[in-house]
């Protein structure tokens, strides 16, 4: 019990340097004629957020565990990029990694570890819905009023602008509604943008929000998550795999290994509405997804809420591994019929108009449906990441 025995005696050393009083620097010698034959750091094994600071102490010794009173040491780290320290062993961490923690006195030197680490960022807000506005109908007005009272990135994932996308419709219809919050939106085009060619409204609204344009696949992070953009309009981009749009997430993905992963377009691979169902088309963005290990997945096109357990591109259920799904058609757009209820689907409404309210953490997530005022229905829970 050597080591427990030295760290007991610094308590002990502090009392006998007050009483030996001011005995000058011990270098070889120490005071009283003791010499020093180790020197004790501590504490040993810390863990210092960068930014925030750690006091060290240090002990001088004998041969016998004797604590050398009056012992001046000389305060060093390994790598000053990583973490400073001062002539009275204060420590100040400055970027992530380890380093190693000297001080130096009567000609020996102790040394000991210590791991400095990035501050966690605060969690982040993810605010969703698609099939949003329309002209003649106040349901848009209604889910924007939820946008003013939240702050948080947006994603409109889709359908954004009845009938047809054009400029026109998003400047009047979408503009006074969902519009008021354009400059925190990060948007994903819809098959409704494309029934003008090209989609050139949603391109000329949007600008540089939108991503590349013609393409309408992008990334970027919020708090301590990835999020990618892409276009599900397959028959206007490409979504195989091969396509310029699978090779570019593929690659994005490998780029940014975040440990939380949450992708969105519009098109739902799997849905339980009667409209549409299921769309095979976008199993290549599963795929390279679930091969990354990503969480979730946004999507609109169905006009309804639903929520699906964790899993495979194959529908298989996968508590440990899968991506949980989301469909938030219910942005403003007339709700839809009911079909045949998908395997792994866990909660399903087509009566709500609301959004769905994303708190992105730390490893971790929580989920809450907002219904529009008026409604009841509302859907909450937690995940964590892979």
């Amino acid at each position: 019990m050597r080591s427990a025995r030295r760290h007991a005696l610094a308590l002990v050393a502090v009392l006998g340097a007050w009483l030996a009083g001011a005995c000058g620097d011990s270098s070889g010698p120490g005071g009283g004629g003791l010499t020093v034959s180790s020197v004790i750091v501590t504490p040993a094994g810390a863990t210092v957020e960068v930014g925030s600071t750690q006091q060290y102490t240090a002990l001088a010794v004998t041969a016998s565990d004797q604590p050398v009173p009056g012992t001046t040491f000389t305060w060093g780290t390994s790598d000053s990029g990583v973490a400073t320290i001062s002539g009275s062993g204060l420590l100040t961490a400055v970027s992530a990694g380890p380093v190693t923690v000297s001080a130096t006195g009567g000609g020996k030197t102790g040394t000991t570890g210590a791991i400095i680490t990035l501050t966690p960022p605060p969690p982040a807000v993810l605010l969703a819905a698609g099939d949003i506005a329309v002209c003649d109908s106040s349901y848009d007005e209604a889910t924007a009023l939820l946008l003013d009272t939240r702050t948080g990135t947006i994603a409109a994932l889709g359908d954004n602008a009845y009938q047809s996308g054009t400029l026109t419709e998003y400047t009047t219809c979408y503009g006074p509604s969902w519009g008021r919050h354009k400059a925190r939106t990060r948007p994903a085009p819809g098959n409704h943008e494309y029934l003008t060619p090209g989609a050139p409204g949603y391109w000329d609204y949007w600008g540089a929000l939108a991503g590349p344009r013609d393409q309408g696949w992008y990334s970027y992070d919020i708090g301590s998550w990835h999020i990618v953009v892409l276009n599900s309009n397959c028959t206007e981009v490409g979504c195989t795999a091969g396509s310029a749009q699978e090779q570019w997430l593929r690659a994005d993905l490998a780029a940014h290994p975040a440990q939380c992963t949450l992708a969105y377009w519009h098109h739902p691979r799997f849905s339980s509405g009667a409209s549409h169902g299921n769309n095979t088309a976008v199993g290549p963005f599963w795929q390279a997804l679930y091969d990354a290990g990503a969480e979730i997945v946004l999507n609109g096109h169905e006009h309804l809420y639903e929520r699906f357990a964790p899993q495979t591109p194959g529908a298989a259920a996968d508590a440990a591994g899968g991506i949980r799904q989301f469909t938030v058609g219910t942005g403003g757009r007339m709700l839809v019929a009911v079909g045949t209820l998908q395997p792994n689907s866990q909660v399903l409404d087509n009566a709500t108009y609301g959004i769905l309210q994303l708190t992105l953490g730390q490893g971790s997530y929580a989920w809450a449906f907002v219904p529009v005022a008026g409604s009841a229905f509302t859907d909450q829970g937690t995940g964590t990441c892979h």
